[in-house]
């Protein structure tokens, strides 16, 4: 048993199961979580039983709660998929096979950890600093659990509320469990649908078309099969080195194939106004002709001078808006990020492609952005309104009454940005503050983020707190400064970010294929083959690009398309 008459717990278990992920992604989860127990400076016995799985045993010298031992192992199935936690979600019957035991399918657990070894920490037990060190490592994964949490909380009693009122019942539902995609979680554990892929062969294939049809590339592929998607690599054992290139050009080609045919007026080299709000950004409704685009350099120019005037002037005149005077500020920065990335003026985007880039709902877009137009003091101004498929269509411009003030500043360091996905978590305020740390000229002290970012000392405190204890920026001799070795992206898987981002895209992209259905059957003319959607769709994911330019420029270009 694992819990004591009291529910403490004196030694936490993680039971890795082969019911839950292939042995050899069983095998390499156990690699990874002993080196982040060991990383933390926690010893463990380790144990494999006659099915494949492991168990390994972290003994403490002072005992959790039964609530703290569940919320650290958790937390630990954030980073290895074959981990079961629930031995300690069971206060009452939470059990576990100990070294020895006599096994279900035959055999006995085995002790992996030398006999003496395994005496001597069992003996000596793990101190309290250690399991400390181990909450500081798992701080994003412990984040994104208390998140789950309030938000569960938060459903289940709306439910609870709606059922009280119409059935006069007072019982909830429990909370919906997440749920992850298919072809992801074959690619994670190497688990499938044996009803609809009949070996492992075919299994490969649907993960490998699915990467293909993302737009990865055979080495993005090869560095997944080593970190986050090892069932991938465990479906094809030895054989990987000689059946993954053959397999992934059958990919390519089958893609190729099947992918929808391009716009006609794209294959004939030349660039015409947009059919809907997805397509190129050009003027839609004023002259027949498209207007000519200034060139690029002009293009990051005017950034970089509307960047001077939006941090000199426009910031400090949103602030006084309040709550949605932050929408707004973000609001300019995606518009002022999109020029420079797509290096256009013109934006005759919908408003769901803005939402994608903010992590807001497309609503909250179309209210502030006419609220955007009239607080800009003629930088932002609609040239077009929408219509069928077509967007709103707005110009960016630098004022007259600005040209000198741009001027005279120096253009600041740094890119510009909307909110990036870790920020989606962890709140505007967050995202405030990391840029005026990121983009300031000298290392700020608290009093001057206060007064860069127009946020209360109280409610920045404890936001600059998060993000310490994130390991995103650290506090030297009073100041605040970045922490490099963070990887946002990787942060961002972390807390779950990145799945949030990912479904709502994917919403995006079934209301976009709802709208567009019903204006083919009420309008004309009707939608061509390539504008169908497809309902594959569904299930793609962005590939991991290291080069952040590129990053960008695919970000908008799915975020267009979805809206």
């Amino acid at each position: 048993m694992l819990h004591n008459v009291d529910g403490s717990v004196r030694t936490l278990v993680l039971d890795l199961d082969t019911s839950k992920a292939r042995k050899t992604v069983v095998d390499d989860d156990a690699r990874r979580l002993g080196e982040i127990l060991r990383a933390a400076g926690l010893a463990y016995v380790e144990d494999e039983s006659p099915s494949g799985g492991r168990h390994l045993y972290v003994p403490l010298q002072e005992p959790l709660t039964a609530a703290e031992a569940r919320q650290l192992v958790e937390a630990l199935g954030r980073r290895a998929v074959s981990l079961d936690p629930s031995p300690h979600q069971n206060v009452v019957h939470g059990c576990i096979r100990v070294p020895g035991s006599a096994h279900k399918v035959g055999g006995h657990q085995r002790l992996i950890t030398p006999l003496t070894d395994a005496y001597g920490i069992l003996t000596r037990r793990n101190p309290a600093s250690a399991v400390a060190a181990l909450r500081t490592v798992l701080a994003p994964e412990l984040h994104r659990l208390e998140q789950l949490r309030r938000t569960q909380e938060r459903a289940a009693a709306a439910t609870a509320a709606t059922y009280a009122i119409a059935k006069g019942s007072t019982a909830s539902p429990a909370p919906m469990a997440g749920s992850e995609r298919p072809l992801r979680a074959v690619a994670r554990t190497g688990l499938y649908d044996t009803s609809r892929y009949a070996s492992h062969s075919e299994a490969r294939m649907a993960v490998l078309n699915h990467f293909s049809a993302c737009h990865w590339t055979l080495d993005q592929v090869r560095a997944g099969m080593t970190d986050q998607f090892t069932g991938l690599a465990a479906l094809y054992g030895t054989k990987t080195d000689r059946l993954l290139p053959f397999e992934w050009a059958k990919a390519q080609a089958f893609t190729a194939a099947t992918a929808p045919p391009k716009d006609p007026s794209q294959r004939a080299g030349k660039k015409t106004a947009h059919k809907y709000d997805t397509s190129s950004t050009y003027p839609t409704g004023g002259s027949p002709e498209p207007a000519v685009q200034p060139s690029q350099y002009s293009i990051h120019q005017l950034v970089n001078d509307l960047e001077n005037v939006l941090y000199a002037t426009l910031d400090y005149k949103l602030m006084e808006r309040g709550r949605e005077g932050i929408h707004l500020r973000f609001l300019i920065r995606a518009v002022l990020a999109y020029m420079r990335t797509m290096e256009t003026n013109i934006l005759d985007v919908g408003c769901r492609t803005f939402a994608l880039a903010l992590g807001k709902s497309h609503a909250t877009i179309a209210r502030l952005l006419p609220v955007l137009e009239r607080a800009s003091a003629g930088i932002l101004t609609r040239i077009d309104r929408a219509r069928g498929r077509n967007a709103d269509t707005y110009a960016v411009q630098l004022p007259d009454q600005f040209q000198q003030l741009a001027r005279e500043l120096t253009w600041r360091k740094g890119k510009i940005h909307a909110i990036r996905p870790v920020f989606r978590v962890l709140g505007d305020v967050s995202a405030l503050a990391y840029e005026a740390i990121e983009r300031g000229r000298h290392s700020p002290t608290t009093a001057d983020l206060a007064r860069t970012t127009g946020i209360s000392r109280r409610a920045l405190t404890d936001h600059l707190a998060g993000m310490e204890a994130l390991q995103m920026i650290r506090r030297h001799h009073g100041r605040w400064e970045l922490v490099a070795t963070t990887n946002l992206a990787h942060l961002a898987d972390r807390l779950g970010a990145t799945e949030d981002r990912e479904a709502q895209l994917t919403r995006y992209r079934k209301e976009r294929a709802a709208w567009h259905a019903w204006l083919d059957r009420h309008l004309l003319p009707q939608l061509d083959e390539y504008e169908l959607y497809d309902a594959e769709a569904d299930e793609h994911w962005l590939p991991p690009i290291e080069d952040e330019d590129e990053y960008q420029r695919s970000f908008w270009n799915a975020a267009r398309q979805a809206a």
